[in-house]
C-alpha cells in the first residue's frame, strides 16, 4: 500500500519558496511514499489539489498532517493529523 503524506504548514513567517518548504520537511523524518507540502497560505484548495495529485499517482493511504513554524524556522509536527484516504 502506498503512504501519500501532505504536510500542512501553519504560521509560517514571509513566504518561502516551495522548495524550502520541501527542505524543511525533510528534517521532520516522515516515512511516506511521498510527501507533499502545502503552507497554509494556499489555504484548503492547495490540500485538495495535492490530494488529487496523490490519488493520481497511486497512493492508497493520504494522511495530511499540520506542522507549526517555529521562530527559528524550523517545523515542528503538531500531533494532529487528518486521513484522506485509504
Amino acid at each position: 500500500m502506498k503512504t501519500g503524506v501532505i504536510v500542512y504548514v501553519v504560521g509560517s513567517q514571509g513566504k518561502l519558496t516551495n522548495s524550502e518548504y520541501e527542505d524543511l520537511a525533510r528534517t521532520l523524518d516522515i516515512r511516506a511514499d511521498r510527501v507533499e507540502v502545502v503552507p497554509s497560505s494556499e489555504g484548503d484548495l492547495g490540500v485538495m489539489d495535492v490530494w488529487w495529485r496523490l490519488t493520481a499517482k497511486g497512493m492508497n493511504r493520504i494522511v495530511c498532517v499540520i506542522a507549526e513554524m517555529t521562530q527559528k524556522s524550523q517545523l515542528r509536527l503538531t500531533g494532529r493529523e487528518l486521513r484522506l484516504c485509504g
